[in-house]
């Protein structure tokens, strides 16, 4: 397999479910590491350099979220995917808040964890750093999309690639109403029911940032979309 292909972090436990994973992501020429023990893992999580992680939530030895909280310590830009059990709504929120890019809920199809790698994978090599702007403002904020910081004066707080993503979109479409649809597309890649709700949970994320500034608001445009008001740049 060709060194440029992408590298992906996958850790599952059930034997069969791997097996099958594993299998199809190679066929579609991406380069597996796999564990089946969250514990193992953690140390290849932090330390080398992947494209893309997928975990499960619940593993031997040290949990999906463990790694992720861990993972984002040293790394806001690669993305997280997890697997989880779909009567665990509780789960995907935290595992979202953790800073984990999005989930996928257990039964899936193969077919269907493909094209979220892919869409992941597609959305990572579209913003390179020479076809971006580095720095954007809004209010008494700065936003350092190349480094993933947002700066308030002196304070600076990191964020994970997702949430600069949607805020440097916010961003250019300021005290512009942004349709749900037109956002999931954009930063999604699709327009998805449950892409919606995580598209809630990284909204709820940015207005907590965004409370640095009070003239600064993401308001929810009941049954269209989100704006983001800038009270004090008009």
């Amino acid at each position: 397999m060709s060194q440029d292909s992408p590298q992906i972090l996958y850790v599952e436990d059930d034997e069969s479910l791997s097996f099958v994973t594993k299998d199809n992501l190679e066929l579609q020429g991406y380069e597996v590491t796999h564990f089946a023990d969250g514990k193992k893992a953690l140390k290849d999580a932090t330390k080398k350099v992947f494209d893309l992680m997928i975990l499960d939530v619940m593993l031997p030895g040290v949990d999906g979220f463990t790694i992720a909280e861990e993972v984002r310590k040293v790394d806001s830009d690669v993305p997280i995917l997890f697997l989880t059990a779909k009567s665990l709504k509780e789960d995907r929120i935290h595992g979202l808040k953790l800073g984990a890019d999005d989930y996928i809920t257990k039964p899936y199809s193969i077919e269907e964890l493909i094209l979220r790698v892919e869409v992941f994978l597609k959305r990572k090599k579209l913003f390179k750093p020479k076809e971006i702007k580095d720095v954007y403002s809004i209010g008494k904020l700065v936003l350092d999309y190349r480094n993933l910081l947002l700066l308030n004066g002196e304070d600076k707080s990191s964020m994970t690639q997702r949430e600069a993503d949607l805020l440097r979109f916010l961003i250019m479409h300021k005290n512009g109403v942004l349709k749900r649809g037109d956002i999931l597309k954009e930063i999604w890649g699709e327009d998805d029911y449950f892409l919606g709700r995580s598209l809630d949970v990284f909204i709820s994320r940015l207005r907590k940032y965004l409370k640095a500034d009070p003239t600064l608001t993401i308001e929810n445009i009941h049954g269209v979309g989100f704006k983001l008001v800038d009270e004090a740049g008009g």
